[in-house]
């Protein structure tokens, strides 16, 4: 705390560039701040001042001293708001990015904004791999495993892949027995808006992946339509198993070749890890854990 203080009543003279201006604003004597930096420079064995009877000024090192020295008083500042901000309510704009599958998000983000009215969230929905930090996001919501050492993430939960067509659907065409059967049927399929490429089916057989030659009826970049298409027993649909939930429970939807799916997919919520987690960002990651699946655990970790 002393260096603190010495470095204090360096940054005042420099800025006053006089000792006893310096003085009046830290409520002290010329004399001491005129000690202090004495026994500054002869810790650093450095002149920091050129002094004159009339005023002081900055040497070469001094000036360079002083851009450290404010960035020093910059960050004490920031910690010092940092703990205020979190004795305070969350609240104000927060940015998030959300994959094109966000829509079947909504109900957990509506919740989030009914529990916290004051926070406002500014959502971004795209499939491409956004620049956290340079774009400036809050927090960023996707699929997989994703390395970047600047930020932070936390596990949000797993989901397993579906297939799944509509009663109707099975009835007429009947159901398939085994991937290869597949061929046979009407297939919707669900296109990357980032690369174009057809999302692939993850089929397997005794643990190993199958090639299978799934006939293509339509394709679509977002899910919405693909679910829809799949109620309306216009094929079968491979889709997450947290957005035809509420299909599958209801009857709607039907799932076949459960044993025959390779079980993958993680949702994880990223940010930087420079910041600090703020009110606002700080509800919302745990808020997402518990709600979004809240049979799976989750856990926080550097990415």
């Amino acid at each position: 705390m002393d260096s603190l203080g010495a470095l204090n009543a360096f940054v005042q003279a420099a800025d006053a560039r006089s000792f006893t201006q310096a003085a009046t604003q830290l409520g002290v004597s010329p004399s001491a701040v005129g000690k202090a930096i004495a026994r500054l420079e002869e810790r650093l064995s450095v002149r920091l001042f050129h002094r004159s009877t009339r005023s002081i000024t900055l040497t070469p090192e001094g000036t360079l001293f002083l851009e450290r020295c404010r960035r020093i008083f910059c960050e004490v500042e920031a910690a010092e708001a940092e703990l205020v901000q979190t004795q305070e309510a969350p609240r104000g704009k927060l940015r998030v990015s959300l994959p094109m599958a966000g829509m079947l998000l909504m109900p957990t983000l509506a919740a989030f904004m009914r529990a916290y009215p004051e926070v406002e969230i500014d959502l971004d929905f795209s499939d491409r791999m956004v620049d956290v930090i340079e774009e400036g996001f809050d927090a960023v919501v996707r699929t997989g495993e994703i390395g970047d050492s600047r930020l932070m993430t936390r596990q949000l939960g797993t989901f397993h892949p579906y297939l799944v067509a509509s009663p109707a659907y099975f009835e007429k065409h009947g159901m398939p027995a085994m991937p290869r059967d597949l061929e046979q049927h009407h297939c919707l399929h669900h296109r990357f808006p980032s690369t174009g490429k057809l999302e692939p089916w993850p089929l397997v057989q005794d643990g190993v992946a199958l090639n299978v030659d799934v006939p293509v009826t339509a394709v679509s970049n977002a899910l919405e339509p693909l679910i829809h298409m799949a109620e309306e027993g216009l094929g079968i649909a491979c889709l997450p198993d947290f957005t035809v939930r509420r299909q599958v429970r209801e009857g709607t939807l039907v799932p076949v070749l459960e044993n025959q799916l390779r079980r993958c997919g993680t949702y994880r919520i990223l940010w930087p890890s420079s910041r600090h987690l703020s009110p606002k960002l700080r509800v919302f990651v745990d808020f997402m854990a518990a709600n979004l699946f809240p049979t799976n655990g989750a856990s926080s970790e550097p990415v």
